[in-house]
Parts: structure tokens; C-alpha cells; sequence
């Protein structure tokens, strides 16, 4: 097959582009001639895949950003035509074959305050995720979550839903088991976004623990040290602010705690499973249907700090190892070949 990925930024950064840099250099691997259509790649050009870049656009605002993107690829591609060639997007685009969502629905601001709906910026991106959906052949959700949340606010567009196909894991060193001292431990938590992955909550949670595991500590990962030190005030030790790092962590981690507010998936969760570190994770995870009562548990985001705080310690005093989590991305490449054929077969029609 012929496949022309289009997705702003390639390369293994964020999550969704992770997800899409993985997929492409699977799929390519699996024989298929793979192309990408980006504004800018941001790693080394894979082996095997031509990468169109387009330039960088001004990313706010937002809509704009993703309005111009839009149409410079409709430009490149009248201007570059690719009969035969199946158009897998990634962005909120208007001539496609297939289109993955990695985030929840736009659409999910009806259920905010109505002077929400009072802008612009709303109901153009509104426009831009209606176009995007309607153009589509084939709509991929990456969890159970967002597919829920399609089927929901496009009822229309229901029949064209797949299946999720959620994210592979890169396979990693996993963690030496070791039993945890029943005064200490580490509680890990990874974002950059705290505050929408709850790091308040994992700071409440971790300051209640401390006063039966008074060397326990909480090491956060990913958001820059001034910008959380506030939620630690008071404490004496106890934590680490460890900025972002391209370093794993999970071998230093006895558990690791993602009380997310919202979490369209979360593949640290699927990560940390990889390296068979526990995982403790609100309800609201796309990532929380593939968390098993071994690998760890799932908690309402409901539910009180106390209970957070008990499922925490449940954990820490586990007498073994939880399995190891295995999902590559070859499978995921694998279910996109069948979504492809299917497309090109009119079976999605």
C-alpha cells in the first residue's frame, strides 16, 4: 500500500507524535511505501520515508495555525498529486482517507458554561473538527474514551468509527523488583502538564502517606521546579522536582501515580506497565482499560484523597512484581493495515 501520513510536527516528541513517528516507521517496515507531510521534522529523517516539510507556521492562535495549515496541504497536494495514495491524517484537515483523534472531541464545550460559546476561537475550531470528521472515510479514537466522546457529540458520524487503536510500547529495560521499606518508597509522577495530570492531588495524597512513611518521597517529572515548588510548601524533604529529561525514571519508582483530570490516553501509563512499575490512575485515562487488577488499579477521580492515599499504600506493600506490559508498534501498524485495506476495499463506505 501507499500511505501519506499528515501531521504537523514528526518526530518523537509529544505523544501523538510519537504515536505517528512509531507508526510510520512500522508500517514502512512492514513493506508498505510510507510518505509525511509536515510543517517541520524535528529528528532525523527515517530510513525508507520521504518527508515532505512545509514550513513552520505561528502556532496561536490556534485555529488560525491550524486553518493555514490546512490549506498549505491542500495546496501541496494539488501541486504534488497522489493518485492511488490512501491520506492519513492527524490534524484537523479536509481531504482525507483515514484521521486519527488523540484528544478528546472539541465538541465536549457544550457541557462547559454557555459564554463559553462566545468566541471565535470556539466555533472555528468546532468548524475545523466537523469538516475534519466529516471528510473522513475511516475515524480512529486511540482509546475507548474518545471514541465514547465521538460517538456521543457526531452521532452522525458513528458509523464511521473504528475500533481504538491504542498506543505501542517501546520495549524497556524493566525494573528490578525490590520490596518496599514500610517507612519509605517513591512515588513517581510524569507531565509537563501538572495541573490537567493532577499533581496537586498526587501531592496530597503523598503528604498524607508521609505521616506513616515518614521517608517516603513524591519525584516529579516533566513540569519546570518553580512552576509546582509552591505546592510543597511546608514540607520538610520529601520531594524531588526533577524538571523534564529524556532519562527514564521508572527504575526508580515504586509506583507510579497519574490522578489525571483529563487523559485523552496517557502512554506513560502503558510505559511505566512496560517496565513492570506499578501504576495507580483515575478512571478518566484512556490508558486505564489496559490496567489490570496486576498491573496496578484505577480510581474514580471522585475519590477522596484518603482512598487515593490507601490504593497508594496497597500498592507499595504489593509482595511481587506486576506482569509486563507488551503492545508494539508493529501490532498497531498491523491494525491500520486492516482499517487501510478495508478503506480501499469501499468496505468503510
Amino acid at each position: 500500500m501507499k500511505i501519506l501520513h499528515v501531521v504537523r510536527r514528526y518526530g518523537p516528541m509529544g505523544g501523538m507524535e510519537r504515536y505517528v513517528w512509531e507508526v510510520t516507521r512500522a508500517l514502512q517496515q512492514l513493506g508498505h511505501q510510507v510518505e509525511v507531510v509536515c510543517e517541520r521534522c524535528h529528528a532525523g529523517k527515517p530510513e525508507g520515508i520521504t518527508v515532505h516539510e512545509l514550513g513552520e507556521i505561528a502556532p496561536r492562535p490556534r485555529w488560525l495555525s491550524l486553518l493555514r495549515f490546512g490549506a498549505r496541504v491542500m495546496d501541496w497536494l494539488q501541486a504534488h498529486p497522489h493518485p492511488g495514495w490512501l491520506i492519513h491524517s492527524h490534524e484537523r484537515l479536509g481531504a482525507h482517507h483515514v484521521t486519527t483523534f488523540h484528544v478528546p472531541p472539541f465538541a465536549t464545550v457544550f457541557e462547559k458554561p454557555w459564554w463559553r460559546l462566545l468566541s471565535l476561537r470556539v466555533w472555528m475550531q468546532l468548524y475545523l473538527e466537523r469538516r475534519e470528521l466529516s471528510a473522513s472515510t475511516a475515524i480512529v479514537p486511540n482509546s475507548v474514551t474518545i471514541r465514547r466522546q465521538l460517538a456521543h457529540y457526531y452521532p452522525a458520524q458513528s458509523v464511521k468509527l473504528t475500533q481504538p487503536i491504542v498506543p505501542g510500547v517501546t520495549a524497556t529495560t524493566p525494573r528490578a523488583w525490590r520490596e518496599v521499606a514500610p517507612e519509605g518508597g517513591v512515588i513517581g509522577f510524569v507531565g509537563k502538564e501538572w495541573q490537567r495530570k493532577g499533581l496537586p492531588l498526587a501531592a496530597e495524597i503523598a503528604a498524607q502517606l508521609r505521616r506513616t512513611r515518614p521517608n517516603l518521597e513524591l519525584w516529579v517529572v516533566g513540569p519546570e521546579p518553580e512552576q509546582v515548588r509552591h505546592l510543597f510548601a511546608g514540607w520538610q524533604g520529601g520531594y524531588r522536582l526533577l524538571g523534564w529529561s529524556d532519562k527514564s525514571h521508572f527504575a526508580d519508582f515504586d509506583v507510579l501515580l497519574h490522578p489525571a483530570k483529563v487523559e485523552p490516553y496517557g502512554m506513560v501509563i502503558s510505559e511505566a506497565m512496560a517496565a513492570q512499575v506499578p501504576v495507580l490512575v483515575s478512571d478518566v485515562c484512556g490508558a486505564a482499560a489496559q490496567v489490570t487488577a496486576a498491573a496496578g488499579a484505577v480510581l474514580p477521580l471522585s475519590a477522596a484523597a484518603a482512598s487515593w492515599a490507601a490504593a497508594v499504600e496497597a500498592q507499595l506493600r504489593r509482595p511481587s512484581a506486576p506482569p509486563p506490559f507488551a503492545r508494539s508498534w508493529r501490532e498497531v501498524a498491523q491494525e491500520y493495515e486492516t482499517i487501510y485495506q478495508q478503506c480501499l476495499n469501499g468496505e468503510m463506505e
